[in-house]
């Protein structure tokens, strides 16, 4: 790590901080030196992901708040104020899919999803990094400097077959992403930066049961495909995003702003030949 990378006194939110994914973007938050808020819809995940931040010698603190619930962060936002004094660092990692809104053959075709069921989705992917996004970026723009993180997907760029509500929503946040840096380096300052990463095929709770089979643990079809389709051949692991994180929220990239980086094991060159 560089000294450029260090985040030693930042203050970092992470919304989604008990997933997969989150957990391990807290973790590399406090491992870079930042105070990180896990923040997360449920106290008891929320408290464990901080307790083991804190045992391995970093600094974390757990808030229970549902991104869907404008309420529940504004009162998350003026406890972690009361706390720390400042957000520095906003990392948008809520998010997910649902079976009930992927088109799955021999189960459910495009034509028979709940509209509520995409409605979910999208609102859990685009509407929870929109209203973190205000809430914590509020005392951003009061102290005219702060870093914005947004998570996208490789489903952003080239929609995939079968999640269809998930692509458009991660389509929506890679415009939002964009719309949002100019805006806050325009209207606000110009040393606040919002980017995203853009994970190719990682294994978590929103896409397991379409990658391995539940009874065998082996490859599905779709999943054999996607590793034949990524040059590096395997998955990602959740610490593979922590070097693109840390870039993106240090000043390693003070002149960065409006990018979506894929972190997708060569996955979006790989024409399939």
């Amino acid at each position: 790590m560089t000294a450029q990378q260090t985040l030693s006194d930042s203050v970092a939110v992470v919304t989604g901080g008990t997933g997969v994914l989150g957990s391990a973007l807290c973790q590399g938050l406090a491992a870079a030196g930042a105070t990180v808020v896990v923040l997360a819809r449920r106290e008891l995940p929320v408290a464990a992901v901080a307790d083991r931040i804190n045992a391995a010698g970093g600094r974390a603190y757990g808030l229970a708040a549902d991104v869907l619930n404008q309420a529940q962060l504004i009162t998350a936002r003026e406890r972690i104020l009361e706390l720390y004094g400042r957000i520095d660092l906003l990392v948008n990692a809520a998010g997910g899919n649902t079976p009930e809104a992927t088109a799955i053959p021999g189960q459910r075709t495009f034509f028979d999803l709940p509209p509520e069921a995409m409605q979910w989705v999208f609102n859990l992917n685009f509407t929870g990094t929109l209203l973190a996004s205000q809430v914590f970026g509020t005392p951003m723009a009061a102290q005219q400097h702060g870093v914005i993180i947004n998570l996208s997907s490789m489903a952003a760029f080239t929609p995939l077959t079968r999640v269809v509500g998930y692509a458009a929503a991660k389509a929506a946040i890679n415009n939002f992403t964009q719309w949002l840096a100019v805006y806050m380096a325009r209207e606000h300052s110009p040393a606040i930066r919002v980017n995203a990463i853009a994970p190719g095929f990682f294994l978590g709770d929103q896409n397991r049961f379409l990658l391995l089979d539940a009874q065998t643990g082996e490859l599905t079809p779709r999943g054999r495909q996607i590793i034949d389709h990524t040059p590096m051949g395997r998955f990602g692991q959740p610490e593979d995003l922590i070097g693109t994180l840390l870039w993106l929220a240090s000043d390693a990239s003070r002149f960065v702003t409006g990018i979506i980086v894929p972190v997708d094991g060569g996955f979006s060159a790989f024409s399939g030949v």
